[in-house]
């Protein structure tokens, strides 16, 4: 049997749509899933989930659970990591005290203060599973979605041997939205619903649709986008125009029109990583129509989302079993059948992507089959997109080094060259924050 280990498995409703991902494909359908978390309550709800999910369905997969870690990994051959160290806790620490200083962060697990302390908590962590990794299953294949997915996987590379690839659906999405946006493609009233969000999440891209995406994660480049073989690039800047696509995706847009490219990221993501549309609330209301904050979404759903998942337990709503826009069921299938697909992979940048620092985590298009993951050669970006991706790298970088030497003026210089936080905040407010951050979550960062 193949062997799939999800950690952090307690990420139920995540753990889920990844389950229904991978019995979407027949071949899949009689894999060993192994189920790990810290959390004994959250694990006991994922394997009564995915329990109740092969008896619905009568697949005859074996499901498994244990909070030992090496014990999970073993033997295992493909691993998916999806945890947060100290959780929604921690995740409020990230938001609440850089807004204090001024640092509306929406999401804020990728970049700025959040991104960097959620990953010199998470860095480590992360670290560890590899060590056992190298252990008890040298050969299976890390499937990354923790964040801060760049800083993670520069991480991974750098101290491990281990095959690995970070995953995102932010290129997925956004080549849907702009066949949306130059009706290419059925969704075209934006922004999205909730309900309108769900159904977008599994349509899939139309087969009109030629793409080609690289740069690093949450900041990667539409090199080319085609529809039925012809150049769509002056459809979206058309697009540019139209008050419907323009309001909700404002921040984009403006980067299309000034840097000359589109990007795969969230205006609500994208707005974080560079300096330009946050410095005020007015700004923010600007160009960032409707509010979009992580942190609030996953505390207001949560208990509606456990009742959600505890009816399926019980029997009484059926588990639908459908694929997602989420890479890491193809991969998973792809590498055991040998059926060849493409995605896009945060990989580690050797050579791959030129004017980009050697051994940064670049998102590059990435060829899969039964040798595993197969990153394709970029070459240049067009400069004024490298030097805005290295401005995020500078960044990750620092989190790289604060992480693996758990090094605190390396935490401080993080954070004091994201471009955000530095068009905001003086040097020393900036340390004055840091400090604060670390004071709040000494628990999870008692070795610094």
């Amino acid at each position: 049997m193949t062997k799939i280990t999800f950690v952090g498995a307690g990420s139920t409703m995540f753990a889920r749509n990844l389950l229904c991902d991978i019995f979407s494909f027949p071949e899949l359908r009689d894999v060993n899933v192994m189920l790990e978390d810290l959390d004994e309550k959250r694990l006991d709800m994922t394997y009564r989930l995915a329990k109740r999910l092969v008896e619905q369905e009568g697949y005859p997969a074996k499901i498994e659970r244990t909070k030992n870690q090496k014990e999970a990994l073993k033997d295992s051959d493909f691993v998916i990591v999806m945890f947060q160290v100290g959780g929604l806790e921690a995740y409020d620490i990230d938001k609440k005290i850089p807004l204090k200083y001024g640092i509306d962060q929406t999401v804020g697990d990728t970049l700025g203060p959040g991104g960097t302390f959620r990953g010199i908590r998470s860095i480590p962590a992360l670290i560890d599973i590899c060590r056992d990794m190298e252990q008890v299953c040298p050969n299976a294949i890390l499937l990354n979605y923790a964040n801060p997915m760049a800083a993670m996987m520069w991480a991974v590379n750098k101290a491990t041997t281990i095959q690995s690839v970070g995953l995102c659906h932010s290129v997925q999405a956004t080549t849907r939205q702009l066949a949306g946006y130059i009706g290419a493609g059925p969704w075209e009233n934006y922004p999205f619903t909730e309900e309108e969000w769900e159904i977008f999440f599994y349509a899939p891209i139309p087969e009109s649709i030629n793409f080609y995406v690289a740069g690093i994660n949450h900041q990667a480049w539409y090199l080319k986008y085609e529809v039925d073989g012809e150049d769509a690039y002056p459809k979206i800047r058309e697009a540019y125009n139209d008050p419907k696509a323009y309001e909700a995706d404002a921040v984009r847009f403006e980067i299309l029109k000034h840097f000359g490219y589109f990007v795969t990221e969230s205006p609500h993501h994208m707005s974080e990583y560079v300096p330009y549309f946050r410095k005020n609330p007015d700004m923010v209301k600007r160009f960032v129509k409707r509010r979009w904050d992580y942190y609030d979404i996953c505390v207001h759903k949560k208990d509606a989302l456990d009742a959600e998942i505890q009816s399926q337990i019980d029997g009484k709503e059926k588990i639908k079993v459908r694929a997602s826009v989420e890479y890491g069921s193809r991969i998973i299938h792809s590498v055991v059948t040998g059926n060849q697909i493409r995605i896009n992979g945060n990989v580690n940048n050797s050579g791959l992507v030129t004017n980009l620092p050697k051994d940064c985590c670049v998102e590059v298009p990435c060829l899969v089959d039964k040798n595993g993951i197969n990153p394709c050669y970029v070459g240049e970006l067009p400069p004024q997109l490298a030097a805005l991706n290295r401005t995020n790298i500078n960044v990750q970088s620092l989190i790289v080094e604060a992480a693996l030497n758990r090094d605190r003026e390396a935490v401080y210089h993080a954070v004091m060259v994201d471009p955000f936080t530095s068009a905001l905040l003086t040097l020393d407010d900036i340390r004055k924050m840091v400090d604060e951050m670390f004071n709040a979550e000494k628990q999870w960062l008692s070795d610094f």
